[in-house]
């Protein structure tokens, strides 16, 4: 079973939920739940792949693994530039090229879109939310252009100079730092896990000629919610963007 803490689900999403008021009630019931943070690009498709499994008792999307306290969506997030072209992105000029360049430098927190999916770990497992992680994303993508760079903030008034080909900075159209892939752990246990299975997948891609995984494995830090309007935004809008498309490979894992 994986790693559970109680202190981080909140109370008033169980009240919502539940239509609950007892919170003596409320703290009992939430000692039998676990969470987990994930990123895999734009959170509100994985949002939505996630409130779909069962097991899943509530979803919730934010930023995290980054170092600005309570960041805004303007802040995290970066411009989505167009492909002209599929894999590399193909530019028309260099000065477009320098565009981007100039639009990764925006996203200053240094956190990532995530998905906190909190479960019932009697009816879903820790691995088996990985194996869906794992499989409903790319964790190999690349954004491949060679003469460019980016500066990535690595904690307050310090930025690292790193070539936009650096893996783990893209799903599908969603280019920017904050679209990484990531995992991030509750307690040794859920570390353990998610090494392992990272390895275990990496040598399926690896069987199928697919490039390594680029994904952030590190302990959770704070979890700062997003704006309403993004929390569940593909229910609110069905016909909404998303983005997220998988290897193809499974995962043998959780099963």
């Amino acid at each position: 079973m994986s790693q559970c803490n109680s202190d981080v689900i909140d109370e008033s999403n169980i009240t919502f939920l539940l239509t609950l008021t007892d919170s003596d009630l409320l703290k009992c019931f939430a000692t039998f739940l676990c969470d987990i943070i994930k990123g895999m690009g734009c959170f509100w498709g994985a949002e939505r792949m996630f409130w779909k499994l069962p097991g899943v008792f509530s979803t919730q999307v934010g930023f995290s693994g980054g170092f600005t306290p309570n960041p805004t969506y303007k802040e995290v997030r970066t411009d989505r530039p167009q492909a002209h072209g599929e894999g590399p992105l193909f530019f028309q000029s260099h000065l477009e090229e320098k565009l981007l360049a100039a639009s990764l430098q925006t996203g200053k927190t240094g956190h990532a879109e995530v998905v906190r999916v909190v479960f019932d770990p009697w009816k879903i497992s820790y691995e088996d939310l990985l194996r869906f992680f794992w499989e409903k994303h790319d964790p190999t993508q690349e954004l491949e252009v060679a003469s460019a760079a980016i500066l990535r903030p690595i904690k307050p008034g310090v930025t690292k100079e790193r070539p936009l080909e650096a893996p783990g900075m893209r799903q599908g159209g969603d280019v920017g730092t904050q679209y990484r892939s990531a995992v991030y752990t509750i307690g040794a246990e859920q570390l353990e896990t998610a090494l392992r299975t990272k390895a275990a997948y990496q040598q399926e891609l690896t069987r199928k000629q697919l490039g390594p995984i680029s994904t952030e494995i590190q302990e959770a830090s704070e979890f700062y919610y997003a704006e309403d309007y993004h929390q569940q935004y593909l229910h609110k809008n069905p016909d909404g963007y998303c983005g997220l498309k998988g290897t193809g490979v499974a995962c043998p894992i959780g099963k």
